[in-house]
């Protein structure tokens, strides 16, 4: 199976993430995607496959060569973000793009247009596997997942390359922030890994957010409407004074780079209950702690206009920038990016505006920057992938392994 049809195999499992289960996977899609994947490690010869009660798997490349060497670590994710529906998706491939707007859904006017997204033209003369238009494709992290199994693949077909001891994790519910949750650091038992995770080909990553999650509920008073006056407290309308309050400019659609947002994520309500979920984001740390100090200021200054208890807030941090478990080991980023240059690849070092389960895990014990898996506008119907960047990710995977019997 070729890297391509192995991906398109992949994104047929539905594996949409919910942080409202309360279960870990949160949902059976993901474990059913599991067995799957453990079945088929097995079948191209690794070794000690498993999948635990949580859903996590690890696999074994047993090293072909005396010399002792670090075991390292490839990790992706099996979840899909839960930001647009990944049931049923309908991929197919542009073969040979020609540079002009592609049209997905011509039923419904759905166009992926080249002055929206004009990264798509780096990939003119490649093939690119695109949605229909009415769900997300999955490349985050699918095509990651694709290309880690395809390395290990090549890897046992081509003994003559030489390599040490390699890990294999597939996590799930990486979308919901719980990705790393219930990891076995020491299990996996490698001395660094990279999450085959991040965006356009050649990204190469050792920073991302500090990430908090926060939930704003709202207590009012239903009157009837006739009869309302100096008893009625809409809650939506308190939600939406809430929201107003919130700079204009610190959200995702006008922030770039290192700069931090809010961003409001959810909202429901009714006159009596209304709430709002936000994540809130900043690279620097104690700008992020500030953010979350800010955000509580809102609530109290709400609670004092309308009353002690007519805004609760629940505030849960998700991850660190992981840069300062990174810098120590700076050497396991010059691996990634002379494997880069050594396949032709140009590394593209920056910032990653989100998180991966690599970051967590960083703070774990296990150093994990993000590498490219190639995917564009992840998390919407717009996603898409070029097949020759899966490729490409698939050939860094396997010079890295190569390079680290050569230190």
């Amino acid at each position: 199976m070729n890297i391509t049809e192995r991906f398109l195999k992949y994104v047929s499992f539905t594996t949409t993430s919910d942080e409202n289960t309360n279960m870990t996977p949160s949902t059976p899609g993901q474990m059913i995607f599991a067995n799957y994947l453990v079945d088929e490690l097995k079948s191209i010869g690794l070794t000690e496959v498993d999948v635990d009660k949580n859903g996590y798997i690890m696999a074994t490349l047993p090293a072909n060569i005396q010399k002792e060497v670090p075991t390292i670590g490839f990790i992706a994710h099996m979840d899909t973000s839960p930001d647009m529906s990944g049931k049923n998706p309908k991929p197919r491939i542009v073969a040979n793009y020609d540079g002009n707007n592609i049209v997905l859904n011509e039923e419904k006017a759905i166009v992926l247009e080249t002055a929206k997204y004009p990264e798509i033209l780096m990939y003119i003369g490649q093939d690119i596997v695109v949605t229909d238009g009415n769900t997300l494709l999955g490349a985050d992290d699918k095509a990651g997942l694709a290309e880690i199994v395809s390395a290990m693949e090549y890897l046992v077909a081509h003994p003559e390359i030489k390599h040490g001891k390699i890990r294999v994790g597939f996590t799930p519910d990486e979308e919901i922030g719980q990705g790393a949750d219930h990891f076995d650091v020491e299990k996996f038992g490698a001395e660094w890994a990279y999450t085959m995770d991040g965006g356009e080909i050649g990204e190469l990553e050792f920073e991302n957010f500090n990430a908090a999650s926060a939930k704003v509920t709202f207590k009012g008073v239903n009157v009837h409407p006739g009869y309302a006056r100096h008893k009625m407290l809409n809650s939506m309308r308190v939600a939406h004074q809430f929201a107003s309050m919130i700079p204009r400019h610190e959200t995702p659609e006008h922030t770039e780079g290192y700069e931090g947002f809010f961003h409001l994520t959810n909202m429901e309500g009714t006159v009596e209950k209304s709430s709002l979920s936000y994540i809130i984001r900043d690279h620097d740390r104690d700008r992020f702690e500030r953010r979350k100090k800010e955000f509580a200021h809102l609530v109290n200054k709400i609670n004092a206009e309308f009353g002690d208890g007519t805004a609760t807030l629940e505030l849960r941090d998700q991850y660190y920038n992981m840069r300062e478990k990174i810098e120590p080991v700076m050497h396991i980023i010059d691996l990634a990016f002379n494997a880069m240059n050594d396949v032709g690849v140009t590394p593209k070092v920056k910032p990653i505006r989100g998180g991966t389960d690599g970051s967590r895990l960083s703070y774990m014990g296990l150093p994990c920057p993000n590498i490219f898996a190639g995917g564009h506008n992840f998390h919407g119907r717009f996603e898409f992938v070029p097949v020759q960047s899966m490729e490409k990710a698939m050939q860094v995977i396997v010079k890295i392994a190569e390079s680290v019997t050569l230190d």
